[in-house]
C-alpha cells in the first residue's frame, strides 16, 4: 500500500513538474497596450512568447519566464513589415540593418524587377563597381543558393523577395532591347517557376528601368501567369508615374485580368509638379478595378521625395546592352548630341533643383553627396544635362538621387485607402560600418516613425489601429506570410514595443543617417534584437517563403 501510494506521489509530482514547465515562457511582454494588427481596437495584456511563437495573451502576472520586457505605458505590435526594402545585398555585407529594426521593421520583402535570383554573369558584370567596393563575390545562382548564404549571414530582419521579370530576361536575353521568341520566353517562365519553388512570393515588375523597360505587356502576362500557377502575385513599378501614370495603371489591371494573378502597385505617387492633384483618379480607377474583381492594392513611403539611380534620366533606349554599351553611346559625338537632347527635356520636366545626389560608389563624386544637380553643375561649370552624364559616367550609372516631385495632399489620400501599406523602398544601414559613408533617402531611417508619429499622433491621418494594420496584416496576407502579422497565440513572435507619444523620425533629407525614435525593444523570432533601446548582438532573422510557417 504505501508502496502504491509513494509512486502516485511520484507521478503526481512529475505531472506538477511537467505542468511548471509548460506554463514557463521564454519571454514575457507585461503590462503593454496590444494593437494586435487586425485593425480591432488596442486591449491591455501581456504576450507570452515561448520560441520562435507567440504561446500567450492574457494576464502573465503569474508566470514564470526567463525574460520579462515592461511595456508599461507603451504599445505592443506586431513587427512592421516592409513590403519593399533592398537590403538583400546590405545584408551579406551587415547583417543589422539597424534603420530598419530601429523603426520596429522585423521583416523585408524585396526584389523591385531586378531580384537576387536567378544570377548570372551579366549581371554580376552590372552590380561589379558596388560588389567590389563592399568585398562582396555573388557565389550562388538561384534563390535556393541565396537562401543557404543568407542564413549564414545572420541577418537581424526575416527577408521574403519577388523573383524579378526583368532578371529573368537578362539572364535569358541579355540587356538589349530585344524581344524573346517563343522558346526564350517559355525559358523565362521556367526560371521563374523555378524562382517560385523556391519561395519567391511572386514576380516583379520595374518598367522604367531597362531591361525591364522593354517588356511587352504580353511577356508580363505569361510571367505572371507563371508566377500566379504557384499562387504568387504580381507586382509593380508601373511604366509611368507621372504624365503617363492612367495609361501605366491600366497595363497593371490589364495584367492581373489576363493572368487571374492580385496585382501590388509599389511605391504609388503621381510624379512631377504639374500632376500633383491627380492621384483622385488614381484611387478611384483602383477602386473601379476592385469592384470588378481585380485583387489590386498599392503600397507608398509617406515622404513628398522619390529615389532612385540617377541613371534613370538617362533615356531607356541608351541604356540597352548594359552601362558599358551605355557609356560608348556617351563617347559618340552624334549619339550624345542626341541624349543629351533629351535628357535636357527631361530635366525641363523635372527640374535639376529638384534632384539631390545621395550615394555614390566612386570616393571622388563623395564631395557632391547630398547636394542638388543644379549646384553641382554650377560647380562642375557645364549644363544640367552634360553635368549628369559625366556623374554617371564616372560612377558607372551605380549613383542613387533624391527626387522631389510628390504633392503632400497625394500621399495623405493615397495613405488613407484601405488596400494600401508601407515601404521605405530603401535598403537598411547602420550610421557606423561599412555603409556610414552613403546617404541616403530619410525615409531608410523613418519610414514607419513617420507614419506613426506625423499622420496618426499628430495630423490624425490614420488611426493607431489602422496605421498598424497597414504595416502588418494587411502586408503579410499580400505575400502570403500566413503565421505573421498578427499577435495571436501560434503566429510567430516578431513583436514591436513603442511609445507613441515619443515616436518621431529624426532622419531628413539633409542629415538622412539618424535613428528614429521611440521604439524600446524589437523582438524578431522570440529573440530580443532591440532591447531597450539597444541593439543586441541576436541576428535570428531567416528567409520567408509564403504558405509556409
Amino acid at each position: 500500500m504505501l508502496r502504491l501510494r509513494s509512486l502516485a506521489l511520484t507521478l503526481l509530482g512529475c505531472l506538477a513538474a511537467g505542468a511548471v514547465r509548460a506554463a514557463e515562457y521564454d519571454l514575457i511582454i507585461s503590462g503593454g497596450r496590444v494593437v494586435d494588427g487586425t485593425g480591432a481596437p488596442w486591449f491591455r495584456a501581456d504576450v507570452g512568447v515561448r520560441g520562435d511563437r507567440i504561446a500567450a495573451i492574457g494576464n502573465l502576472e503569474k508566470a514564470s519566464a526567463r525574460r520579462r520586457v515592461d511595456a508599461t505605458g507603451k504599445y505592443v505590435a506586431p513587427g512592421f513589415i516592409d513590403m519593399l526594402g533592398q537590403s538583400e545585398l546590405n545584408l551579406l555585407v551587415d547583417n543589422r540593418v539597424e534603420s530598419k529594426i530601429r523603426q520596429g521593421i522585423t521583416t523585408e520583402v524585396t526584389g523591385e524587377g531586378g531580384s537576387i535570383a536567378p544570377m548570372s554573369p551579366v549581371w554580376i558584370a552590372e552590380a561589379k563597381p558596388w560588389l567590389d567596393k563592399y568585398h562582396l563575390t555573388v557565389d550562388w545562382k538561384d534563390l535556393d543558393g541565396y537562401w543557404r548564404r543568407l542564413r549564414k549571414a545572420r541577418p537581424a530582419v526575416n527577408l521574403a523577395t519577388y523573383v524579378g521579370a526583368a532578371q529573368v530576361r537578362g539572364v535569358v536575353l541579355g540587356l538589349g532591347e530585344v524581344q524573346p521568341d517563343p522558346s526564350q520566353l517559355s525559358r523565362m517562365q521556367r526560371e521563374v517557376e523555378t524562382a517560385m519553388r523556391q519561395g519567391a512570393v511572386g514576380v516583379s515588375s520595374g518598367l522604367i528601368y531597362p531591361p525591364g523597360s522593354y517588356a511587352t505587356t504580353a511577356e508580363l502576362v505569361a510571367l505572371a501567369r507563371a508566377a500566379g500557377r504557384h499562387g504568387g502575385l504580381y507586382a509593380s513599378h508601373i511604366r509611368g508615374e507621372d504624365d503617363g501614370v492612367m495609361q501605366a495603371l491600366e497595363e497593371a489591371i490589364t495584367i492581373g485580368k489576363q493572368a487571374q494573378v492580385p496585382v501590388e502597385i509599389w511605391h504609388l505617387k503621381v510624379a512631377l509638379r504639374r500632376n500633383w492633384g491627380r492621384m483622385k483618379d488614381v484611387v478611384d480607377r483602383i477602386e473601379r478595378a476592385r469592384a470588378d474583381g481585380v485583387d489590386i492594392a498599392a503600397d507608398i513611403y509617406p515622404y513628398v521625395a522619390a529615389s532612385n539611380g540617377l541613371a534613370a534620366t538617362v533615356p531607356g533606349w541608351a541604356q540597352a546592352g548594359g552601362t558599358d554599351t551605355m557609356l560608348r553611346r556617351f563617347h559618340d559625338p552624334e549619339t550624345r548630341a542626341r541624349i543629351l537632347r533629351e535628357v535636357k527635356t527631361a530635366l525641363e520636366r523635372e527640374p535639376p533643383g529638384d534632384i539631390l545626389l545621395a550615394s555614390c560608389v566612386n570616393p571622388e563624386l563623395r564631395k557632391y553627396m547630398g547636394r542638388r544637380l543644379d549646384d553641382v553643375a554650377k560647380e562642375m561649370r557645364k549644363p544640367p544635362e552634360e553635368a549628369l552624364l559625366d556623374l554617371v559616367e564616372a560612377d558607372r550609372a551605380q549613383g542613387w538621387v533624391v527626387r522631389f516631385w510628390i504633392s503632400e495632399d497625394d500621399v495623405r489620400l493615397a495613405m488613407k485607402q484601405p488596400w494600401v501599406s508601407f515601404v521605405t523602398d530603401n535598403p537598411g544601414q547602420a550610421t557606423d560600418g561599412p555603409f556610414a559613408a552613403d546617404l541616403a533617402h530619410p525615409r531608410a531611417f523613418g519610414g514607419m516613425a513617420r507614419v506613426l508619429g506625423k499622420y496618426v499622433r499628430d495630423e490624425h491621418v490614420l488611426t493607431l489601429e489602422d496605421a498598424v494594420r497597414k504595416m502588418t496584416s494587411l502586408a503579410a496576407r499580400r505575400v502570403r506570410l500566413l503565421d505573421r502579422g498578427i499577435v495571436r497565440p501560434g503566429m510567430a513572435a516578431d513583436l514591436v514595443v513603442f511609445d507613441l507619444e515619443r515616436v518621431r523620425d529624426v532622419a531628413t533629407f539633409e542629415k538622412p543617417l539618424q535613428y528614429s525614435e521611440g521604439f524600446s525593444d524589437v523582438v524578431v523570432n522570440g529573440r530580443v534584437v532591440l532591447d531597450d533601446g539597444k541593439m543586441t548582438d541576436e541576428r535570428p532573422g531567416r528567409p520567408l517563403r509564403p504558405g509556409r510557417p
